[in-house]
């Protein structure tokens, strides 16, 4: 398996044994309840190095809820993904957390506003 899907892998589980409904491939269809996560958008790349290479693997993890007034409940589900996102470091798979960063953005893409949470995260 190689690092993108390690990545992934064990960010869907450790997401999932949260309180909150994980989503990944995919949006949900509508009339899912908010809050929710989603396990978006994944890229890896390779540095090449004098014995082999080096895989940086780059995730987004969306976290949407219907009520902008709740930013309590956002930065708690916010901080729980940040958790897992801490949580996952695996030395015998070579997986490490190496930079994090958190945004908070009003989403008008739907008749009802959004709160729209967008964490970010790279492994090495």
């Amino acid at each position: 398996m190689d690092k993108q899907q390690k990545v992934f892998t064990a960010l869907l589980v450790a997401l999932r044994a949260s309180d909150y409904d994980v989503y990944d491939g995919f949006l949900p269809p509508e009339g899912v309840p908010y809050p929710f996560i989603y396990l978006g958008e994944s890229e890896q790349t390779e540095g090449l190095l004098k014995n082999g290479h080096q895989s940086t693997v780059y995730q987004t993890i969306h976290v949407y809820h219907n009520n902008p007034r709740a930013r309590g409940t956002m930065s708690r589900i916010m901080a729980a993904v940040k958790q897992a996102c801490y949580d996952i470091t695996e030395s015998e798979s070579g997986i490490m957390l190496t930079g994090l960063s958190q945004q908070l953005l009003h989403d008008n893409s739907t008749s009802v506003p959004l709160m729209h949470g967008i964490v970010d995260v790279t492994y090495r």
